[in-house]
């Protein structure tokens, strides 16, 4: 990668910090509508009864461990940065998929641990965990970024 498109050095540390905090959560229960910034919490709907995350819920974690809001949901977090190409991928990217094409995606997020694995919440009765980046459904990669992501976080505010 030449110098011209390396990130920040905050970005990459940020990206660090989010793979940890996404690590670190490793074992914790699929909770569809669950957690989100401070951490694993109970759901909506068929997650009210678990305690753990979706997979919306586990990057808005991992980003807020790193101070960088990037929404709650997959469309906010598919709009929270900066998108960049798969042979790009670093640590604490945004894995984006599209699950069901009937719908506008995406539907599914992870969180990159290096250029072909990611941790995530996959769906309900799974736990949190590492699986292969490598999916039919793969719809795009975004990078967050202090600018970007908080500049979501403001509109919130102000709405």
């Amino acid at each position: 990668m030449s110098a011209a498109h390396s990130p920040p050095a905050s970005a990459a540390a940020g990206g660090s910090i989010a793979v940890r905090a996404a690590i670190e959560m490793i074992g914790i229960p699929y909770s569809w509508g669950g957690g989100g910034p401070g951490g694993p919490g109970f759901g909506i709907g068929k997650g009210a009864k678990t305690w753990g995350f979706d997979c919306s819920g586990l990057t808005e974690y991992a980003w807020a461990r790193a101070g960088v809001s990037i929404g709650s949901t997959t469309q906010e977090q598919w709009r929270s940065g900066i998108r960049i190409s798969k042979e790009e991928v670093e640590p604490g990217d945004l894995i984006f998929f599209d699950n069901d094409p009937g719908s506008p995606g995406p539907e599914h997020v992870g969180l990159a641990v290096d250029a072909t694995r990611m941790v995530h919440a996959p769906y309900t009765g799974q736990l949190v965990r590492i699986d292969s980046q490598d999916r039919r459904t793969f719809m795009g990669v975004v990078r967050p970024s202090d600018v970007s992501a908080n500049r979501h976080a403001a509109q919130v505010v102000l709405q």
